[in-house]
């Protein structure tokens, strides 16, 4: 059966506060069910049975799912798992808190435990520590105060002890010194009298000499950290920025807590006899070991060396068990494989935060590939049936959907649209629908019940593709279930979530409650999120083949007899309008034959009919604009008055995303998204049907040159090459007139570079002169909606110079970049220029060192992304929780204020109508005037 769905409580509760603290010894040991002894795993019996008082006692919980709980006597599915503790021998520092201890250890005396600030100023710290409203930082900025005051003390004024140097030691790891008579010179009394005392006891005790070097520095052991710490009073606990509940002492670890079984499980090995035991148990037993091991010098009373060397080597276990990527282990030391320590399982992208807690795999979600489908839409997305049958909402039963719920659960969970299980009121577990008698659960549902049906038309699903770079990545869009396999939605969609169809994946997820419902609708809707935050213009607008649909259409000598316009206008009776009335304006041309132009047709999408009561208005240069206004040569200058297109052509510059001219912007801003959304899904059908009848295809032909281009083109090399040419010589005689700041070498790279780059922009222009306008890829470049001039000129006339960072091809051999030239040589070809198109095809050479251009432009992209996702992360990581509040401030979660009025004027980027202004007032009083 599949995992049950998260339901809230019927019992409202309120949660007052959460505090977080370091366990005493005693907490830990009240925490815990047994103390762990035994440092075997198992009994020696032979028969896996977990060792009595072991790390895997049973009475911790349970790890098989045949053996119950000792403790609560459940399975593995409901024990929540008990804590047993171990009791070190010997104190240890603890790994995560060594930089407080020492911070700690700066800031109290190291003889009367008092923390080193005169009474007048200990008593103003403490009335500030004290005020409960302290956010933490302000909090840590005071405990740095006192650290920074405290630290500079070298006498200590309650006691007048000497204090020195606390620090890390360089020696061993986890090892604190203490330089007390660092201030003092070597020749003071007490200083020798300290060193004549040292010596004295070197003399008499041999052992000394081989454990401390230096009479003067101190080395600090957790024993006696951990007497200074005890020996802290209550109120100077305040000072070290501690709250009451935690005490320095606990900073230091004299008890390990033994998590339960169920968060290190024993795999039982198929290859060899005997079980795989987490990195945990393993490490717990191995402290286990050395524990026992020094209790037993101890008790024996060994060598001082024996027990010193065991005590570092549990100092060394714990902090691995606490962080096994501790740095600065020494060699001798240092664990065979390293295994995975606590802060492992937290931390990183794999951790229980990144991987567990914030993001993490769910239930109610698909993935498969995408596909186009530009008959459904704006805000849809076609759904597979096999999806539809797997992914199921709750939904209620009430008195209007009765009868609708009873035939889903007559068609089972096999039929679409159907039901999985049904949740009778009061009852604790569920009915899976696919086998018993389902016509009488059917006749006994009653209000209250909920039936998870499946996913059915008009369904609110979230929709996402990665990497979700922006908020627009993931949307809401309404379900259409349809007979196939892959998600389907419509291209003009494409651009936020920055998706093409050549394999890519996309997610899908089905919003379980009715409040969710309702925020991803609203929120999240497709339709709500035509336009992008960062600058208000819109994303999802006509693309590639509706712009080329459209820029053909209206043209100027684009004309439709009675039959072809009546089919173009009747590709709008679809869906929400499959009963619309269409009214065709009256012909453009009445005789010979009545024909209609594609700019009336055209303007069937704004207003179909004389009911719709939407006039948009426009006049805006387009993508090809010349000059002379209406009179543009290339008829790039619209005008639409009142919904209707009375000249220029559409392109990208009025169809497409990214502008703020386009119609349906237009649509958006004065009639609403409702028929933004319903204008760009009328071109959709409209032009991929036109262009279907029409044909639009890109050949060989499409890209021949013809006779006077070539020649063109050679005219244009020979001059560029002889020039280059020139300009070798002249460098060669040492009469180049150098550029400012650069050598002759230099001066000659750059003009050589400016002329090559020059040739292939003439030979772009030539190659235009020549095209004829039917060619297709000069209409897909003039339109907007694929490719540019130099795509085109690369193809037809010469691909041109290759760069390598912004320079000339350099030398891969010596004093030349192929053995295919001289050396020394600066003619053009031997530097990477490409005198050939693509459709005269590239000389070895050529292809060489274009291979060598794109292969930069590879690498580029893929370190690129590397980097920008981790700037990504760190940015929104930064700002997730500015929020701007009721009084227009930007503040972050602590309240702290970021910014006094949003952006500096309080306006929304989203809603700024005009380029750089809020309202694009020309265009206003012409909408009035129409």
């Amino acid at each position: 059966m599949p995992k049950e769905q998260y339901r809230e409580t019927y019992v409202g509760r309120k949660i007052s506060h959460v505090t977080f603290n370091v366990d005493s010894p005693a907490a830990i040991q009240q925490a815990a069910h047994i103390q762990v002894i035994t440092k075997n795993l198992y009994a020696q019996d032979g028969q896996r049975v977990p060792a009595p008082y072991g790390v895997l006692d049973r009475r911790m919980g349970t790890n098989q799912k045949d053996a119950n709980c000792d403790t609560c006597g459940l399975g593995l599915a409901e024990c929540v798992g008990h804590y047993g503790y171990i009791h070190l021998a010997l104190p240890v520092f603890h790994v995560g808190y060594f930089r407080s201890i020492i911070t700690i250890l700066q800031t109290i005396c190291k003889n009367c435990s008092r923390v080193m600030l005169a009474e007048p100023l200990r008593r103003a710290y403490r009335r500030k520590f004290m005020n409960p409203e302290l956010s933490y930082l302000q909090k840590k900025n005071l405990r740095a105060a006192v650290h920074k005051k405290a630290k500079a003390c070298t006498k200590c004024p309650n006691c007048d002890s000497l204090n020195g140097m606390v620090k890390k030691s360089p020696a061993g790891i986890l090892k604190i010194i203490h330089d007390k008579y660092r201030t003092k010179k070597p020749t003071d009394a007490v200083v020798k009298r300290v060193l004549k005392d040292f010596h004295e006891a070197k003399e008499s005790n041999k052992e000394l000499t081989t454990m401390i070097n230096s009479g003067l520095i101190v080395e600090m052991s957790p024993v006696e950290v951990l007497d200074i710490f005890r020996r802290i009073p209550d109120d100077d606990i305040p000072l070290l920025g501690m709250n009451g509940l935690t005490r320095p002492e606990h900073l230091i670890l004299t008890r390990l807590p033994v998590p339960p079984l169920c968060i290190r499980p024993s795999v039982v090995s198929d290859i060899k006899a005997g079980t795989n035991e987490d990195d945990l148990t393993m490490k717990q037993s191995e402290i286990l070991l050395i524990n026992d091991v020094i209790s037993r010098h101890i008790a024996s009373g060994g060598k001082s060396e024996l027990v010193q060397e065991d005590w570092d080597y549990l100092q060394l276990h714990v902090a691995l068990y606490i962080n096994s990527e501790m740095s600065g282990i020494p060699l001798s030391m240092q664990p065979k494989k390293p295994g995975r320590g606590l802060v492992q399982r937290l931390k990183g992208k794999q951790g229980r935060f990144r991987g567990n807690l914030s993001g993490k795999r769910v239930d109610f979600s698909s993935r498969t590939v995408i596909s186009p489908d530009p008959n459904l839409q704006i805000q849809e997305v076609g759904v597979p049936v096999h999806v539809a049958k797997i992914l199921t909402y709750p939904e209620r039963v009430f008195p209007a959907n009765l009868q609708w719920l009873r035939k889903l659960v007559c068609n089972g969970p096999d039929v679409h649209p159907g039901a999985n299980y049904v949740q009778q009121r009061g009852l604790k577990h569920k009915k899976y629908l696919k086998y018993g008698n389902r016509e009488k659960i059917a006749q006994e549902l009653k209000c209250g019940d909920i039936v998870e049906r499946h996913l059915v038309d008009g369904d609110v699903v979230l929709f996402n593709r990665q990497p979700s770079l922006h908020k627009l990545s993931i949307m809401c869009h309404r379900a259409r279930v349809q007979p196939q396999r892959t998600f389907r939605f419509n291209e003009c969609v494409c651009t936020p979530y920055n998706a093409d169809f050549d394999g890519d994946e996309m997610n899908m997820h089905l919003p379980q409650t009715e409040e969710a419902r309702a925020e991803a609708l609203i929120l999240m809707g497709n339709k709500s999120n035509l336009v992008t935050p960062r600058n208000g213009e819109l994303l999802i607008a006509a693309t590639q083949d509706f712009i080329t649909g459209g820029y053909l259409m209206t043209q100027r000598d684009t004309f439709f007899t009675k039959d072809e316009a009546s089919q173009l206008a009747a590709c709008l009776l679809a869906g929400p309008d499959a009963t619309m009335r269409i009214d065709m304006p009256p012909p453009a041309i009445l005789k010979p034959r009545k024909l209609w132009t594609g700019k009336q047709i055209f303007s069937l999408i704004m207003k179909p009919n004389k009911k719709c009561e939407v006039k948009a208005n426009l006049e805006t240069k387009g993508k090809n604009y010349t000059g002379n206004k209406d009179m543009c040569v290339q008829d790039s200058y619209v005008i639409i008055r009142n919904s209707e297109l009375l000249c220029g052509s559409m392109d990208k510059s009025t169809l497409g995303s990214g502008t703020k001219n386009s119609i349906f912007y237009i649509l958006l801003r004065d009639w609403g998204e409702e028929y933004a959304v319903r204008g760009m899904w009328r071109l959709a059908r409209m032009a991929s049907y036109y262009m279907m009848n029409r044909g639009f295809s890109f050949g060989i032909i499409d890209v021949t040159p013809g006779k006077k281009l070539i020649e063109a083109k050679n005219k244009l090399l020979e001059a560029g090459y002889s020039k280059c040419d020139g300009y070798i010589l002249e460098m060669e005689k040492g009469t180049l007139q150098c550029q400012p700041g650069c050598t002759m070498e230099e001066t000659l790279e750059a003009v050589m570079l400016s002329e090559l780059s020059s040739i292939r922009e003439l030979a772009a222009k030539a190659c235009f002169r020549e095209l004829h306008p039917t060619n297709a890829p000069l209409i897909m470049a003039q339109s907007g909606s694929k490719g540019s001039n130099i795509n085109i000129s690369q193809m037809i006339a010469c691909v041109g110079q290759q760069a390598l960072n912004g320079k000339r091809v350099p030398n891969g051999f010596e004093d030349r970049s192929l053995p295919h030239f001289e050396r020394h040589s600066k003619i053009p070809a031997a530097r990477g220029f490409v005198e050939n198109s693509f459709y005269s095809g590239l000389t070895p050479t050529e292809f060489f060192f274009h291979t060598m251009g794109g292969r930069e432009g590879l690498v580029d992209t893929a370190v690129k992304t590397a980097e920008t996702g981790y700037l990504q992360r760190r940015l929104v990581k930064s700002l997730e929780d500015l929020v701007l509040h009721y009084d227009m401030t930007v503040r972050n979660a602590m309240g702290e204020v970021v910014e006094f009025r949003y952006g500096s004027d309080g306006l929304d980027p989203s809603y700024m109508e005009g380029k750089d202004r809020p309202v694009d007032l020309a265009r206003v009083l012409a909408d009035v005037r129409a």
